[in-house]
C-alpha cells in the first residue's frame, strides 16, 4: 500500500513529547504502522513556555488531519498479509479462493474495540457472552477443507461474530448463518448486511439447521457438540460436506469432515481441536 510522504511529524527530544507520542499510540495501536516521517530537533532548542504549549498543541492536529486524510486506507492491511503468509500458507492452507477471502476481509472488524490491536494474532479472541471469533488458521482451514465454490449454498452454525461467515460470502453464492445469543447475532447481522448482500442470519438453535432454506452444499459448524445433529446431516446435499467439532466442552475435541453419499455419509478426523460447546436453546 502506498502513502503520501509528504506528512511529518516535528518530534522535539524532549521528555514531554515523548510521553505524548506513548499516549497517542496507545490511544491509535496501529500508529506506529503509519507513513510517520519523525525530524529531529535539538533538544538545546531555546523555548518559551508559550511556544513549547503551543508544540504540544501542534502535534494533536497533525496527527489526526494524517488519519482523517488516510480513512479511506486500510492500516491493518500489512498485517493481514502477515497473517496470511506466517499463519495461513505456511501450514499447508493453498485453496486460492480461501486465501484470496482471508486476504480481504477486515478481521478487526469483527472483534471487540478492545480486542483490535490483536485481530491478526495466531489465537482466538473473545467477543463476549462466553464465545469467541476462532484463531485465522483454524477459519482458514475450515473453509478449504469444504472446498467452496461459486454458485454455491452453505450453512454455518453458530455465526459468533460473522467473521467466518464472511469468509465464505467472499466466495460462494448464498451463506446461511444461524446464532443462538441474540445480542451476537443482531451484531453479526448490522455488520455482514453493511458489507455484503449474500449473507442471510436467523437467530436460533443450529441444531435444527435452516430446513426452508436448504439443502446446502455445505455446513461450517463453529461449536463442540457431542454428536452429529441428525437435521444437519438432512439439509446436507449429497456430496456435500460438512466440519463440525466433536468432544465434550472445554477439553480436546476432533475436527470431523462429513461426506455425505447417496446412501449414507462418512466421517473423518482431521485434528485435535477446542472451540466453545454447541449452545441448544432451553
Amino acid at each position: 500500500m502506498k502513502f503520501p510522504k509528504c506528512f511529518s511529524f516535528l518530534y522535539f527530544k524532549n521528555k514531554k513529547f515523548e510521553i505524548l507520542h506513548r499516549a497517542i499510540t496507545n490511544i491509535c495501536p496501529f500508529a506506529n504502522e503509519l507513513p510517520i516521517t519523525y525530524i529531529c530537533v535539538s533538544s538545546t532548542l531555546r523555548m518559551t513556555e508559550m511556544k513549547k504549549s503551543i508544540s504540544y498543541l501542534l502535534l494533536i492536529p497533525v496527527f489526526l488531519f494524517f488519519l482523517s486524510f488516510q480513512s479511506g486506507s486500510d492500516p491493518f492491511a500489512s498485517s493481514r498479509v502477515a497473517m496470511l503468509r506466517d499463519q495461513i500458507r505456511a501450514r499447508g492452507v493453498d485453496h486460492g479462493a480461501t486465501l484470496a477471502a482471508m486476504e480481504k476481509v477486515p478481521r478487526h472488524r469483527f472483534v471487540p474495540p478492545d480486542q483490535r490491536r490483536f485481530a491478526y494474532a495466531d489465537r482466538p479472541l473473545p467477543i463476549g457472552y462466553g464465545q469467541t471469533i476462532s484463531q485465522p488458521f483454524i477459519v482458514a482451514y475450515m473453509t478449504q477443507i469444504i472446498d467452496p465454490k461459486p454458485g454455491q449454498k452453505v450453512l454455518e452454525i453458530g455465526t459468533g461474530s460473522g467473521y467466518q461467515a464472511a469468509i465464505l460470502a467472499e466466495i460462494v453464492d448464498h451463506v446461511y448463518t444461524i446464532e443462538i445469543v441474540p445480542e451476537l447475532g443482531l451484531m453479526a447481522e448490522k455488520l455482514l448486511n453493511e458489507l455484503y448482500k449474500n449473507v442471510s442470519v436467523k437467530i436460533g438453535d443450529g441444531y435444527y439447521g435452516w430446513e426452508e432454506a436448504g439443502p446446502f452444499d455445505a455446513i461450517v459448524v463453529t461449536a463442540a457438540a457431542g454428536t452429529i445433529p441428525p437435521p444437519l446431516i438432512e439439509q446436507l446435499k449429497t456430496g456435500g460436506k460438512m466440519i463440525i467439532p466433536l468432544g465434550p466442552p472445554y477439553m480436546t475435541q476432533q475436527l470431523m469432515l462429513v461426506a455425505k453419499g447417496p446412501r449414507r455419509y462418512t466421517t473423518r478426523s482431521l485434528m485435535p481441536v477446542r472451540f466453545v460447546p454447541f449452545t441448544r436453546s432451553n
